[in-house]
């Protein structure tokens, strides 16, 4: 039989994994594109805020955020509840905790990639779009956010192969994902090596799957553009 009868069940952990990534970047967006705008802000706070993030972000481990995210944070939340009179302990969600934790993380990431993206339009079509009668927010959604999209996506196809694979440490919380599935499967049956293979096989056809589909939208996306020689 494949895998003793485990593969439902590492299916199901898949399934899970890619519930994580996908919540976490839909929120890694979020945040980095308001740091992008925090970033390039003329308010000198809001830019000192933003630098701090991302540079306490991309100096420390992911593994060690998600343990101080995780236990760190239970343990404040259930100090505010004692302070307030609430009596019983409350649990954090594991699933909840890494889609934050991952999203606080990659936020990071997205907000230089957003940022270089929106430095990369050039103010003249902006400043055009504006002689030609149109308000601000109509440029911003027909001249600026479509090129800035164009000019974020290898970002953001490259931190989304990276955050995918990064779900693996929400195992060491408790979440049921695809890893923490595969090692209990290789601990039941004593084949680590058939098991851990089987989970890196479902993390490559997620990213091989993602790359063609990234590869698609940036053609789709480059219809009409340019390309200058090399």
């Amino acid at each position: 039989m494949i895998l003793h009868g485990f593969l439902p069940s590492l299916l199901e952990g898949a399934v899970l994994t890619l519930g994580v990534a996908v919540g976490s970047m839909a929120l890694a967006m979020v945040l980095g594109f308001l740091g992008a705008l925090a970033k390039l802000s003329r308010s000198r706070a809001l830019r000192g805020v933003a630098t701090v993030y991302t540079t306490l972000i991309r100096g420390v481990p992911d593994l060690v955020l998600m343990l101080l995210i995780f236990f760190g944070g239970q343990v404040a939340v259930n100090a505010i509840a004692a302070s307030l009179g609430h009596d019983e302990y409350i649990d954090i969600n594991p699933f909840v905790a890494g889609v934050a934790t991952i999203a606080f993380i990659f936020g990071a990431y997205l907000t230089e990639a957003f940022r270089g993206a929106f430095l990369a339009v050039p103010p003249g079509q902006r400043e055009a779009g504006l002689a030609f009668g149109m308000s601000p927010r109509q440029v911003v959604w027909r001249i600026t956010l479509p090129q800035m999209i164009r000019h974020a996506l290898p970002g953001l196809s490259n931190n989304w192969l990276v955050l995918i694979k990064s779900t693996a440490i929400v195992s060491v919380i408790g979440l049921h994902d695809l890893m923490m599935r595969g090692s209990q499967a290789a601990a039941a049956t004593r084949e680590p090596f058939a098991f851990y293979l089987a989970v890196a096989l479902i993390y490559l056809a997620f990213t091989s799957v993602s790359e063609l589909l990234f590869d698609q939208l940036q053609k789709r996306l480059s219809v009409g553009v340019r390309r200058q020689s090399l």
